[in-house]
């Protein structure tokens, strides 16, 4: 690996700034905040200017704020994105971390989506595939993203008096059950689901949002019931909040600082 260049690192640094706060900053404030020289900070901005990375904030001299160029390198980076590419190299650092099976999946009408998988590497462990279909209520990342839902959405999507299809006797069949296991997910940021698919497997979700904060999929990493418990329900829990929140960054997503 090569040397890092100090003036492009603190450059850098001042654009990474304007993340936080109201999104405006003066050479005094950049100067406080990174401790460098008045000089270089006077240099490395209005370098950054003269390229449109930042531009001066109308009617507040001194100040600036981001310029387009930000957003055109931030554009073209989303226009790149592959989510299913992204969630399994996720998947993958997370299947490490736990070695068990964990998926990635996408809401399709009242159905999930498995858009990427990793398996364990233990002799008894989850079988399925990228591409499987299942009725979302059935699992866990299915609840996830159906709680993700906007109430009249989600209504329209499964109306009362509705049948739900049953996988396992463990399956919620009953439209008025779903909707209260649906608020104990929001409440808690974590969807869990026992045997509920599989008789034989239990499974914890967490959800991954885009950069404007939207739910567009959910991580979800499965376990036999042989090495189930609470207190790896919990381990596994923060676990796939961790791997969502990573993949969420990976959609841009900035979350809560």
């Amino acid at each position: 690996m090569g040397r890092l260049v100090p003036a492009v690192t603190r450059a850098l640094d001042i654009l990474e700034l304007f993340l936080d706060g109201d999104g405006t900053l003066s050479a005094p404030d950049i100067v406080r905040r990174l401790q460098l020289p008045r000089t270089t900070v006077h240099e490395l901005v209005t370098t950054l200017a003269a390229r449109s990375y930042l531009v001066p904030v109308p009617g507040e001299p001194g100040r600036y704020r981001l310029g387009v160029r930000p957003y055109q390198l931030g554009s073209r980076y989303a226009e790149q994105l592959d989510l299913a590419a992204e969630g399994q190299q996720v998947a993958r650092s997370v299947a490490e971390t736990c070695d068990e099976t964990v998926h990635v999946a996408i809401l399709e009408g009242t159905d999930v989506i498995y858009i990427a998988k990793v398996d364990s590497t233990h002799a008894v462990r989850m079988v399925s595939a990228a591409g499987r279909r299942l009725p979302a209520h059935c699992t866990s990342v299915g609840k996830m993203l159906l709680a993700s839902l906007p109430e009249d959405e989600l209504l329209a999507r499964i109306p009362d008096g509705t049948g739900l299809t049953a996988m396992t006797p463990n399956s919620i069949t009953d439209p008025a059950a779903l909707r209260e296991a649906l608020a104990e997910i929001r409440a808690g940021g974590v969807a869990v689901e026992s045997r509920e698919s599989n008789p034989d497997v239990s499974c914890v979700a967490a959800p991954v949002r885009d950069r404007a904060g939207q739910v567009v999929a959910a991580l979800s990493i499965s376990v036999p019931m042989i090495r189930w418990s609470d207190e790896r329900r919990t381990e596994l829990g923060q676990l796939a909040a961790k791997g969502a929140a990573e993949l969420s960054g990976r959609l841009g997503h900035r979350g809560v600082r």
